[in-house]
């Protein structure tokens, strides 16, 4: 087609000849195509003229071939100060492209009033919306699915329904709960499930419970823009499906650590998906519940700052255990007290093995670029190595307090010396290394005069060098840690294109 002339005359004489009308054309300047749309209900029509119209030309080679491409629709942004204000192009391929849509043809007149899109049929609506929000005619909606609907998923449910009117009058967001799942039962909208019955609608109008229709309901929804899965549970098989949602054009959000401190092949895979797509993963959740922990070292290191060393109290349940651990308490009885206050798992053993603090640790070590397998952590167990093997909570609980007097040991050695013990994780970047284990501190430092079930993570760093950045706060509860999952779901939000 380059350089013969006559080619596009020949071409839509053609159509005019069927009778039929030229929605769109696209060319570009190489002349190797020539790309138009016409409506569905003529286009064998077409087809048929321009077969016998370049029979001779396809049967040369001088046309390679004449394709058709069925279920298209078109979209369009028009408007009249289009011509003098930069960036719209961009602000509407920007929006198409977070929303996971895929272009197949552009075409824009010199006056510059209009820029139109053809896409498949199926994302039209999508595409409308999406380009709706991002140029403030509509609301930034997000269609959500909430996975695990336990302590911190129902937490996150209840603020959504509290704030959702709040979001839409004064951001702009409207956010739609299409789907919800637990173990064994899960409900399902196209529209969005009503906040404030969500558990009577999960008892009533269940369906049993399958992750990959779920993710389907979700993936499948042409309606809204934007989708993001919300993974509340701690489960190793959820987060076994990140990459395949983040490959589907599936936002994902969560307070799952398993994901991040799983296989380190399996974390790299999922963070170089991520990097190179429009999709979303953020896990702020993951590490100090509420408090800005991932997002303070990204902040960090964007900004040129070299990480030195990263020290912190990560476990609020092991923070509150040695904060009460005072006078003449004994340790038994101090656990035997977060147990029935909610602070530990139903067994206490979870939480004194230390593997949740190591989790965090190398979820910091890898954000802060340390290549660590969570093998590679030692841990310091503060489970008594004759109590590992108990069968049941109750029996390590039963047999605690003989290990009391070693703990009070401990705790007058420290005392004597003017210290306090602590629980901490460690990143040391200079050395590439992590750990997790008991240690003493005097007691003006700032990890001995913490309260309740306080986290605190003092960053070292080459600008913060002689004094340590410290983020200090509650770091355990389901109402900070589904705030910090809220937290999320608004910078995906303004990500995509909410007011922020």
């Amino acid at each position: 087609m380059a350089g013969v002339p006559g080619t596009s005359s020949t071409i839509f004489s053609t159509v005019k000849d069927v009778g039929a009308n030229v929605i769109m054309i696209s060319q570009a300047s190489s002349e190797h195509s020539v790309c138009f749309a016409v409506p569905e209900k003529e286009v064998a029509a077409v087809s048929s003229a321009l077969h016998d119209r370049f029979r001779e030309a396809l049967a040369a080679g001088r046309l390679s071939k004449i394709e058709v491409i069925n279920g298209c629709s078109i979209l369009a942004a028009v408007g009249l100060r289009m011509a003098s204000t930069p960036g719209v192009s961009a602000i509407l391929f920007d929006a198409l492209a977070k929303a996971n849509i895929n272009v197949r043809a552009i075409a824009q007149g010199c006056s510059e009033y209009n820029i139109t899109v053809v896409l498949k049929q199926e994302d039209c609506v999508r595409a409308l919306r999406a380009a709706h929000s991002r140029f403030f005619l509509s609301q930034t909606t997000l269609a959500v699915g909430i996975i695990g609907p336990g302590l911190i998923g129902r937490t996150l449910l209840n603020q959504l329904r509290d704030q959702a009117a709040v979001l839409k009058e004064n951001l702009n967001i409207d956010l739609r709960v299409v789907g919800i799942t637990g173990s064994s039962s899960m409900v399902l909208s196209d529209t969005g499930i009503d906040l404030t019955q969500w558990k009577e609608l999960l008892q009533k109008q269940a369906e049993p419970a399958d992750l990959a229709n779920f993710s389907r309901h979700l993936s499948d929804n042409h309606v809204f823009p934007n989708k993001v899965l919300v993974d509340c549970t701690a489960d190793t098989n959820v987060a076994s499906h990140y990459y395949d949602w983040l490959k589907k054009g599936i936002h994902v959000i969560t307070p799952n650590k398993k994901a991040n401190s799983g296989p380190l092949d399996r974390y790299l895979k999922l963070r170089t998906l991520q990097r190179a797509s429009y999709t979303h993963y953020f896990y702020e959740a993951t590490v100090g519940a509420g408090l800005p922990i991932i997002s303070t070292l990204r902040g960090l290191l964007e900004t040129g700052d070299k990480i030195l060393r990263i020290e912190g109290i990560f476990s609020g349940t092991l923070s509150y255990i040695f904060n009460s651990f005072e006078g003449i308490r004994t340790f038994s009885d101090v656990v035997a007290e977060a147990k029935e206050a909610g602070y530990t798992e139903p067994d206490p053993r979870d939480d004194l093995s230390g593997t949740d603090v190591a989790r965090k640790v190398i979820i910091l070590a890898r954000e802060s670029g340390l290549k660590l397998e969570l093998s590679d952590i030692p841990v310091k167990s503060l489970v008594p190595e004759p109590l590992a093997s108990c069968s049941s909570a109750d029996e390590f609980m039963q047999k605690l307090p003989s290990f009391d007097q070693e703990w009070t040991r401990q705790r007058s050695d420290a005392e004597a010396a003017g210290e306090v013990l602590r629980y901490v994780g460690v990143v040391d970047v200079v050395d590439k290394k992590g750990q997790v284990e008991l240690r003493r501190y005097k007691r003006d430092h700032p990890f001995a005069q913490l309260s309740g079930s306080d986290n605190i993570i003092a960053f070292t760093t080459s600008r913060y060098k002689e004094q340590p950045l410290i983020v200090r706060g509650p770091g355990a509860g389901a109402e900070v840690t589904a705030g910090g999952v809220f937290f999320d779901i608004l910078r995906l939000a303004s990500y995509l294109g909410a007011p922020s």
